[in-house]
């Protein structure tokens, strides 16, 4: 599968320090007793999934998250929700916690919901699931490129008419 960068708009060059909203969000393989949890990279100038990783909820999944960042957002804020990993990952002058209340994170938290609408393996009461890792992150691949190629289609459309 060719990179995700290839579909990620860089950011806008009178853009000082690019806004990141991180977010993680679980499905999962073969049984409800196996969660896979996917945590997401989501920029707001152009609303696209800049990176994502599948794994659990630790550390390591959210060190991966942000190894997997293009170098143009590795300068970037990062707002999250405050769950403990991303703090241990992300540089601590580039890191916002926040509540999901304040809204910094409404973002990525409708492109959450947009995610479980749109694919039945990640709704959370379905008989629709992944059978292998494999064929759950091809799934979400397929559509986060697709996602994000509509993103950039739209982009073009509003400033050409």
């Amino acid at each position: 599968m060719p990179p995700l960068a290839i579909t990620v708009v860089e950011p806008p060059q009178n853009v000082a320090v690019p806004v990141l909203e991180l977010d993680e969000l679980w499905s999962y393989v073969g049984r409800k007793s196996q969660p896979i949890w996917l945590w997401i990279a989501f920029t707001r100038h152009s609303r696209q999934v800049v990176a994502y990783a599948l794994g659990d909820r630790t550390e390591t999944t959210a060190r991966q998250l942000w190894e997997r960042l293009p170098v143009s957002y590795r300068r970037a804020l990062a707002y999250t929700d405050g769950w403990e990993p991303y703090a241990a990952v992300i540089p601590a002058h580039q890191h916002r916690a926040c509540p999901k209340r304040d809204g910094q994170t409404a973002h990525v938290e409708r492109w959450n919901n947009t995610v479980r609408q749109r694919l039945a393996r990640y709704t959370r009461k379905t008989l629709a699931f992944s059978k292998s890792t494999r064929m759950h992150e091809a799934c979400l691949a397929l559509f986060i490129y697709r996602y994000n190629l509509d993103q950039i289609i739209l982009e073009l459309l509003t400033t050409c008419f």
